[in-house]
């Protein structure tokens, strides 16, 4: 399988499972409607992949550039990094849809971020499984 196709496959896998546990909880808990939440978490969701590529092309750019290697400072500021980057173009879209402050959007991003450092390592964990149960099939 090639790297493009790998990365591709693996962030459309990975946004649709967050979607999927995300919108019902959110807008249960929200007291929102489910096609209202769920629009405005697909709208991030776009947001998400395109934030995430285009930060992760500058990143590597820096990273080949000044030599970094990726030790867990590297990777931290590389997260904090696309936090920043990502809730720059989230915060305003999030208050405008949801008619809130933008403090309040911050607020929500907070929990967003939260179920999403969990959910990332639980999908990758199983991720990485399944693909090496499928690598060995293929040998």
């Amino acid at each position: 399988m090639s790297t493009l196709f790998r990365r591709v496959l693996h962030a459309i896998l990975f946004e649709i499972g967050a979607l999927v546990i995300l919108v019902p909880l959110m807008s249960y808990g929200l007291g929102m409607e489910l096609f209202h939440f769920g629009a405005l978490a697909l709208i991030l969701a776009a947001c998400a992949m395109s934030c995430n590529m285009l930060y992760n092309h500058v990143f590597e750019w820096f990273e080949t550039r000044y030599c970094w290697m990726r030790t867990i400072v590297v990777r931290i500021g590389h997260t904090l990094g696309f936090e920043l980057c990502f809730m720059a173009v989230a915060l305003p879209i999030t208050a405008w849809w949801m008619d809130i402050s933008v403090g309040k959007a911050f607020m929500l991003d907070l929990v967003f971020s939260l179920f999403f450092m969990l959910y990332a390592f639980c999908f990758n964990w199983v991720y990485d499984i399944a693909r090496h149960r499928l690598n060995m099939r293929t040998k």
